[in-house]
């Protein structure tokens, strides 16, 4: 449920990271495109974090000179609130373009409703990034409310995404090598976005064949693949708690509601590639 749940809702949270509105509107504060937008953006709501700390609770899943690159110098630009709002500016400007008439329908507004009773009942405990989104003042607007709302689902989710990784004993970059390997990405693009050297690569696929994770050809062997299936299985346990809390039922009807909507976004091609969670 908690898996399929996601799937479902994440493209409505996702589109930030892709709309086209983003250019002119991060632009105006003079934040650069690509790592700067990206890290701006969604750690602004930790207010004026640090390198390490957005590091920190990024899982280094980024390199750490890509983080330092752009963070601190972000603030200096333009404060974590000015940055805060840009992203809901964003989010708004792109949904009423992409979903048209729905935003003000009533399917939309239900599961506005239903995502936002959800995230409500996730306990923050442990989840810094859950934190400081849910600290955040929830919009009025129904799509808005949607869009925040799987905001705090999905960083609850990654939390606990992160912790299940922690107790694996398997880093950031690890993480990525072992999702290329099981064939969910194509070769080079997660070292080249995130930012990790060929060295820095390469001594990563040395301690995952250490472990039996991969093989020869950096293919994930049985042991790896059963390691990753164990960390997704532990990660939707960890998400578990609002889904519980809304009841088969409901969550049923919310993804209902929402899996035709991220459908209509990513039919309309603004993302580069068809997101894996869909």
């Amino acid at each position: 449920m908690a898996r399929d749940l996601w799937r479902a809702m994440e493209p409505c949270h996702g589109i930030v990271y892709v709309a086209r509105e983003r250019e002119p509107v991060y632009g105006r504060l003079g934040l650069e495109p690509g790592a700067m937008w990206y890290f701006a953006t969604r750690a602004a709501a930790l207010g004026p974090a640090s390198p390490d700390l957005v590091r920190a609770t990024f899982y280094d899943f980024f390199s750490p000179h890509v983080v330092h690159g752009v963070i601190p110098e972000a603030w200096r630009r333009a404060a974590p609130e000015r940055i805060v709002g840009a992203r809901l500016a964003v989010v708004d400007a792109a949904l009423r373009r992409l979903l048209g008439p729905r935003v003000d329908g009533p399917e939309l507004a239900e599961a506005a409703e239903l995502a936002r009773e959800a995230a409500a009942a996730c306990p923050p405990a442990g989840r810094p990034l859950f934190g400081a989104h849910a600290a955040l003042p929830w919009p009025v607007d129904p799509h808005l409310v949607l869009w925040h709302a799987q905001t705090l689902l999905r960083e609850f989710r990654g939390d606990g995404h992160v912790a299940s990784l922690l107790g694996a004993g398997v880093s950031g970059m690890e993480a990525h090598i072992t999702y290329e390997a099981a064939g969910a990405m194509p070769h080079g693009v997660l070292q080249a976005t995130r930012g990790w050297s060929d060295a820095e690569w390469e001594a990563g696929r040395s301690r995952l064949r250490e472990r039996g994770w991969l093989d020869g050809a950096h293919h994930l062997t049985e042991a790896g693949r059963r390691a990753r299936d164990e960390v997704e299985r532990r990660t939707d346990e960890l998400a578990m708690a609002p889904w519980r809390h809304l009841g088969a039922a409901a969550c049923a009807r919310l993804r209902e509601l929402a899996g035709p909507l991220s459908e209509v976004l990513v039919a309309s091609g603004e993302f580069p590639v068809t997101p894996s969670y869909w």
